[in-house]
């Protein structure tokens, strides 16, 4: 078994994250101890905005939503989700309007 390092005091979370970054946790952390954590009441961060939509849009929205018996403001930040994942793993595509 391999002797793990002591696990040094961080003043700050900058401090632990460029600790972490120019080491490798295996060094310091007995990850076959490890257990999974499950939070069940977190919540993604989310921001509150307002964005207008020409109504014809909406209602198709709306539409496709009930279809798939969610909420339609669900269902707008599938496909945005969706979008900016496309677009940022493919740098070549240039979006166009």
């Amino acid at each position: 078994m391999k002797k793990l390092k002591k696990l040094p005091k961080f003043k700050s979370d900058d401090e632990a994250a460029r600790f972490w970054a120019a080491h490798d946790s295996t060094d310091y952390v007995d990850w076959s101890k490890a257990k999974r954590a499950v939070f069940p009441n977190l919540k993604p961060t989310s921001k509150l905005i307002s964005i207008r939509f020409p109504v014809a849009v909406l209602d198709r929205v709306k539409a496709l939503a009930n279809q798939r018996d969610i909420p339609y403001q669900a269902l707008i930040k599938m496909f945005v989700n969706k979008e900016v994942g496309m677009l940022l793993r493919d740098k070549r595509r240039p979006y166009s309007k």
